[in-house]
């Protein structure tokens, strides 16, 4: 009998949880959409924003491709600065490799 009442709780509970969790879900989705835009152009000059508005979203995505690809670079020209810096201080020390492996510098 026990057993039953659990089953039928959890049922229950289920149900329950999954329509006040999508309730919860619509409203958080609609309360985002509405506070950010979909598109925001207020840093870009007059021209680049007129272009954007007036492509498509083929050309959208390839100027999105672009600037990532530009902030890759100069991520990775950060990276090696600082790995360039880093190297005076780990001399006659072991290191980390990214696979985990540790390598002696002194090599």
């Amino acid at each position: 009998m026990s057993q039953n009442n659990f089953t039928s709780g959890f049922v229950a509970g289920a149900f329950l949880g999954g329509v006040v969790g999508g309730i919860v879900g619509v409203l958080a989705s609609n309360r985002l959409r509405q506070s950010t835009p979909d598109e925001d152009f207020s840093q870009l000059s007059e021209e680049e924003r007129d272009r954007l508005e007036n492509a498509t979203t083929e050309e959208r995505m390839e100027i999105a491709r672009r600037g990532l690809e530009d902030k890759i670079a100069q991520l990775n020209t950060a990276i090696e600065d600082v790995r360039g810096q880093m190297g005076g201080v780990n001399n006659g020390q072991k290191r980390v490799d990214y696979v985990g492996y540790s390598a002696d510098l002194e090599s």
